[in-house]
């Protein structure tokens, strides 16, 4: 009876237990899911996965339009017939159609009667419009929004997967337009190793006019399809979620404190005098000159585009202009159109179709010999530091290069926001702390005096090296015009020294270049530990060995109150201002202004697009 009693109770718990288990059995299995499911999200947000396709996007079709029924419907009907492949199946695709209002007060001879039945037709054609790829939504605007405020209120990405094709309604696609831009989303937002945050979205139209004032003729390579061209393209634009986000909330700041997207230099401000606030284009454009970014663009032969404007009257057209370019269609293209190269290999333009090489980052001796000559203008580098640099005087450096059209500059300095961001935007650096890893022992010994001392001397080496003559500035200085300066240094010195200023010019000679053999490098080398500058250094150098040095003409703004007097100074042919580290930033930004030699706005960037014909 015992052992009964004992028993009994242990065959009732095996059904509890082996419950329990299953219960936790269950448990495990959906946390198993859930980490799995979120893995697979947050892989799918990086990357393309391993049988290369695309992670779940969302693309939305945005179709402007106003009072041109004959163009909407041709524009509706080539984006229906277009070939989607297989992604209709899957209801990505969505048709947005904005209908801007008319406006009462409108001058043209029409009646309210009038535009009340041409905007009701418009309304019965696309409710009757069948959209087989997706949801279609219908905004019908009770006041006239104008072409800027349908462009800016059409979209606000709701994820970082939602892309938006702007269409105004003058358009008609190619059936091979998607399978593009879903080319394009693939290889150059969803493929990490491919990707860069400057590219803001794909243009279909045919590139036509360069916006830069005496800029370079609109030239592609015959065999080039796809390159980078930093204007926006509004007939067929392709928009990425995170750029139109940071431009709107750019443009929300600088409207409301009554900024202007002025660019001088730019034909684009012809365009915004003439029409104001009826167009959006010039703001895009200050934008995309102020962050640095670029856009894909298509070129193909016979003057074929995936999209082409009618130019329908309008805003932009008083009267209709025609079709700019042919529609490419399958019997006009090889099937491998839309294979891609990486980003890296395509060409990379400017508002003046001047060619940008971004990401050039040198990080060895060997990487400087290899990318000099590409620098190097007239036989002449000009190499700029950027320790202890502030970030606003750089900008404006870069300003007056522009101006003056200096294209022969390289960066060096420590790895930061500024140095990255400066070789984003095409301009060649320097990592000193890379540079110098094999060729200075003990190098984060050092202080930032001496590491620029060193790079600085193994730059000028190599510079010598290859038959470049070099000029070295300081961040505290400005070179203002480079004419003066050419004409002096083409006497018989070898070495002209700004040493307050922090310039120091070594013209490429057989003296120059035998004085800067290995054992005058060493002496700066050993000499960097005292913390003197570079200038300092070379100049004590070069004097112990017996050389003559001639002195550059240049004028303090920190220490001269009289502009007047410092205008002089410069008129008189002094090409370079410079002042004093220890002085306040914001008192030399002052003196900057009122020499007008402040050449950048609030964002840091240039407040003029200057194109050099002779640099074409």
């Amino acid at each position: 009876m015992a052992t009964m009693a004992f028993t009994q109770p242990k065959k009732n718990l095996l059904p509890l237990l082996l419950f329990l288990f299953c219960i936790s059995v269950i448990i495990l299995l959906i946390l198993l899911s859930e980490t799995t499911h979120s893995v697979s999200q947050r892989d799918a947000t990086l990357q393309l996965n391993h049988n290369n396709a695309l992670p779940p996007f969302t693309f939305l079709i945005k179709v402007l339009t106003f009072n041109r029924l004959h163009s909407l419907s041709r524009c509706l009907l080539s984006l229906s017939a277009a070939d989607y492949g297989l992604a209709g199946n899957s209801q990505r695709i969505h048709l947005h159609v904005y209908i801007d209002h008319f406006s009462l007060s409108s001058p043209d001879s029409k009646s309210v009667g009038d535009r009340l039945s041409n905007a009701k037709e418009i309304l019965d054609f696309v409710d009757k419009f069948e959209w087989r790829f997706g949801e279609k939504l219908v905004h019908y605007r009770t006041g006239n929004a104008g072409l800027q405020g349908q462009w800016l209120e059409a979209w606000w990405p709701s994820s970082d997967h939602e892309f938006a094709f702007v269409v105004e309604d003058d358009l008609e696609v190619s059936p091979l337009y998607y399978g593009f831009l879903e080319s394009v989303i693939r290889n150059y937002y969803y493929d990490r190793s491919n990707y860069d945050p400057s590219v803001y979205g794909a243009s279909l139209q045919r590139p036509r006019f360069v916006p830069g004032k005496h800029g370079n003729k609109l030239h592609v390579d015959p065999k080039t399809n796809v390159f980078l061209y930093q204007l926006v393209g509004t007939w067929g634009q392709l928009l990425f979620p995170k750029p139109w986000k940071e431009f709107r909330l750019w443009y929300d700041e600088h409207k409301s404190k009554d900024k202007k997207p002025f660019l001088d230099g730019m034909v684009t401000n012809g365009w915004y005098k003439r029409l104001g606030e009826r167009i959006w284009t010039p703001w895009f454009i200050k934008f995309i000159h102020s962050r640095g970014y670029f856009n894909i663009y298509t070129k193909f032969p016979n003057e074929r585009a995936l999209s082409v404007s009618h130019r329908d009257a309008g805003v932009n057209y008083g009267k209709t202009a025609g079709p700019d370019s042919q529609l490419l269609n399958k019997s006009t293209i090889s099937s491998d159109f839309l294979k891609l190269q990486p980003l890296s290999n395509l060409k990379w333009y400017d508002y003046c179709f001047s060619e940008v090489v971004p990401g050039r980052v040198v990080k060895s001796l060997n990487e400087l010999g290899t990318i000099l000559p590409s620098v190097q203008r007239e036989k002449t580098v000009v190499l700029v530091s950027l320790f202890d640099a502030d970030k606003m005087f750089i900008r404006n450096l870069l300003c007056h290069f522009e101006k003056i059209g200096t294209r022969n500059h390289v960066f060096i300095g420590p790895s930061s926001e500024l140095f990255y961001d400066l070789s984003r935007r095409g301009h060649p650096v320097i990592d000193a702390d890379m540079f110098l890893d094999k060729l200075v022992k003990s190098k984060s010994s050092y202080s930032n005096s001496a590491k620029e001392a060193m790079g600085n001397a193994y730059v000028v080496k190599k510079c010598l090296e290859l038959g470049y003559s070099t000029w070295v500035f300081s961040s505290n200085a400005l070179l203002v015009d480079k004419s003066p300066l050419l004409d002096r240094v083409r006497s018989e010195y070898d070495f002209y020294i700004g040493e307050s200023s922090g310039v120091l010019i070594v013209q490429s000679s057989p003296v120059s270049q035998k004085l800067w053999s290995n054992e005058l490098l060493n002496s700066i080398i050993s000499s960097a530990t005292k913390n003197l500058d570079f200038i300092h250094l070379v100049k004590e150098l070069v004097e112990r060995k017996g050389k003559m040095i001639k002195t550059v003409e240049t004028m303090s703004i920190a220490e001269n109150n009289n502009a007047n007097s410092v205008n002089q100074s410069l008129g008189d042919g002094k090409p370079v201002v410079y002042w004093s580290p220890e002085v306040d930033s914001n008192v030399i930004r002052t003196k900057l202004e009122e020499l007008k030699l402040w050449l950048i706005d609030d964002d840091l960037s240039c407040k003029a697009v200057i194109c050099h014909s002779s640099l074409r």
